[in-house]
């Protein structure tokens, strides 16, 4: 009996010392080398910023900075409680050569097209759809070429106002 307790008790010694870590050592050294493999393969999302506007027709947030080529996630949502009719925002990114006066003069009359005039659409980068109260819309681009771009709300007279921002992308 000792002799059969003395065989088991150094099969559980050998066993916990080494024998068992010999086959796993390859399997957790390629798990090791494949998870920074994944990791590469993973591409970063979209830097991620949130914006509000409120019903006394400013934005949370009026400056921007950003590197030229770098992903930007917009998150923009209207806090105020006025209808749609009576008090929608929206928000939208100019070019750098865009006049922000007179796109937001031109959109007064393009409300079917949420105040972005179709005229001026190629001075656009980004916008959000217009949005009623407690409504949230996103919006993803990359930062244009270095320079300082215009964000503005171009429901009429909210840029009058104030209501805009700038991008400053170096």
């Amino acid at each position: 009996m000792k002799a059969s307790f003395l065989l088991g008790s150094l099969c559980v010694v050998l066993c916990a010392s080494g024998c068992g870590q010999k086959a796993a050592a390859p399997a957790e050294s390629s798990a090791a080398a494949a998870a920074p493999a994944a990791k590469a393969a993973a591409p970063a999302g979209p830097r991620v910023i949130e914006i509000t506007a409120n019903d006394q027709m400013k934005f949370s947030v009026t400056s921007i900075e950003a590197k030229a080529g770098e992903d930007l996630k917009i998150v923009f949502t209207n806090v105020g409680t006025l209808p749609k009719e009576a008090m929608g925002h929206n928000w939208v990114l100019l070019k750098a050569d865009a006049d922000p006066a007179a796109f937001a003069a031109a959109a007064m009359t393009a409300k079917d097209s949420d105040y972005v005039p179709a005229s001026l659409a190629d001075k656009v980068i980004a916008k959000t759809e217009l949005l009623g109260p407690r409504k949230t819309a996103e919006v993803t681009f990359k930062a244009p070429a270095p320079g300082t771009y215009t964000f503005i709300c171009s429901f009429p007279a909210h840029f009058m106002v104030g209501m805009k921002g700038t991008l400053v992308v170096k």
